[in-house]
């Protein structure tokens, strides 16, 4: 006797969201000492830092997107410049079936909060081989970096901040 209910009512295995990391990359990779070896040798005061990140999304195809994340780091002790580092780390993920109101803060929360752990590791092995002790960047927080994109967004258009509703500016 046959099931009449088969796939009936059985989600179907290709319609669930996915996502999956594919692969990971160093686009962009810059370490600079100006003044090696004199600045290592003359100690002093501990360094001043000025660290950024920002988050870049490019689609791929249907289901294939890069998302970089540009971490840009400079320590200064008085007006002397001891290093400055940029990186520019990849992922690229493959997303299937993701609702477009949730494809957004997936691309700019979920997926650069993924690699982090990654890039962060790049950035301590390359100031340590560069002379300094390893930068040890603290965890970000990046469902906060993209509301206040979302807020800079809103006020340039002239509107005001979106809801919080998941829905946001699709990426590029």
């Amino acid at each position: 006797m046959a099931d009449d209910t088969q796939g009936a009512a059985a989600p179907q295995a290709g319609s669930a969201p996915s996502m999956n990391l594919v692969g990971q990359y160093i686009r962009d990779l810059s370490f600079e000492n100006p003044g090696a070896p004199g600045t290592l040798l003359s100690g002093g005061a501990n360094p001043a830092f000025n660290v950024s990140i920002s988050v870049g999304v490019k689609k791929q195809n249907d289901e294939i997107y890069a998302v970089e994340l540009t971490l840009n780091a400079k320590a200064n002790r008085d007006e002397t410049v001891l290093f400055n580092v940029e990186l520019v780390y990849g992922g690229i993920f493959r997303l299937k079936n993701v609702p477009e109101n949730q494809l957004s803060p997936l691309l700019m929360i979920e997926c650069p909060r993924l690699i982090f752990p990654f890039a962060r590791q790049v950035l301590a092995n390359v100031t340590q081989q560069g002379g300094f002790p390893p930068l040890m960047m603290e965890p970000v927080d990046f469902s906060s970096i993209y509301r206040q994109n979302l807020a800079k967004l809103a006020a340039q258009q002239g509107g005001s901040p979106l809801p919080d509703t998941g829905e946001a500016p699709k990426p590029n």
